[in-house]
C-alpha cells in the first residue's frame, strides 16, 4: 500500500510562489502516474496536473497552465508541484494522488494523500 504525504503548503501573497513536495512510501513508486488535485471550500475536488511514470508526459488544467509545473524524482519517491504567479483563486487544499494512467478524473486515482493547505492572499 502506497502512502502519500504532502508538504510545503502555507500562506503566500498573490504573485508569489510555492513548491509542494509529495513523498511516497512505495518501492514501485516509479510505476505510478502521479497527479495533483485541489479542493476549495464548498467546491468539488478538481484536477491540477499529472505526470507519467517516466516523467515524459504531463497534463495540466487550463487554469494553471504556464504557471504550475509538475515534476518527479523516482530515485527519491517524490513528486513536486511548483506553483508560480499564484492567485487568490488558487487557494485550496492540495492533494497528491497515484493511479495507473494520466487522467483529470479523481476516479482514476486510487491512492491519496491527506492534503496540504495553500492560501493566497490578495
Amino acid at each position: 500500500q502506497v502512502q502519500l504525504v504532502e508538504f510545503g503548503g502555507g500562506l503566500v501573497q498573490a504573485g508569489g510562489s510555492l513548491r509542494l513536495p509529495c513523498a511516497a512510501s512505495l518501492r514501485t513508486f516509479s510505476s505510478y502516474v502521479m497527479g495533483w488535485f485541489r479542493q476549495a471550500p464548498g467546491k468539488e475536488r478538481e484536477f491540477v496536473a499529472a505526470i507519467s511514470w517516466s516523467g515524459g508526459a504531463t497534463s495540466y488544467a487550463d487554469s494553471v497552465k504556464g504557471r504550475f509545473t509538475i515534476a518527479r524524482d523516482n530515485a527519491k519517491n517524490t513528486v513536486f508541484l511548483q506553483m508560480n504567479s499564484l492567485k487568490p483563486e488558487d487557494t485550496a487544499v492540495y492533494y497528491c494522488a497515484a493511479g495507473p494512467t494520466i487522467s483529470s478524473s479523481v476516479l482514476r486515482y486510487n491512492i491519496w494523500g491527506q492534503g496540504t493547505q495553500v492560501t493566497v492572499s490578495s
